[in-house]
């Protein structure tokens, strides 16, 4: 799965017309995962179940070494922006990342959360709406 995914980002990235989009069509029915090839992600980021039910903002951001429960959204409101997720963060089952938002370095997300506002450095959310808990 993310194999593809980088081959249609190189090819996104170098204009090639028609092939990074079949290439995500391809993710799509093999993976059932969402993944645009104009999404930025990092180094070893890991999509739990080969990405099964995720579906990503094609203008987010993915930082490194990041781990994506299945059935996971990272995605907008209506308006312009897309979350910027920071590196080693830890996104639970069926969580939702909604709007122009940024999720800090070392944050956790919680199973079913409804993430809808920034999110500091290693702080950890659940709930809907998410909301902070001490660890």
């Amino acid at each position: 799965m993310i194999y593809i995914f980088r081959l249609s980002s190189l090819l996104h990235r170098l204009r090639v017309p028609f092939l990074p989009w079949i290439l995500k069509v391809l993710n799509r029915i093999l993976f059932s995962v969402a993944l645009p090839p104009s999404v930025k992600v990092g180094r070893n980021v890991t999509f739990g179940y080969q990405g099964l039910g995720i579906v990503v903002h094609r203008h987010a951001v993915l930082g490194s070494n990041i781990v994506i429960a299945p059935n996971v959204v990272i995605g907008g409101r209506g308006r312009p922006g897309a979350p910027v997720i920071g590196d080693d963060v830890l996104i639970g089952a069926g969580a939702c990342v909604l709007g122009p938002i940024a999720i800090g370095k070392g944050a956790r997300i919680g199973a079913n959360a409804v993430v809808l506002t920034d999110v500091p450095p290693g702080a950890t959310v659940v709930g809907a709406p998410a909301r902070m808990i001490e660890d």
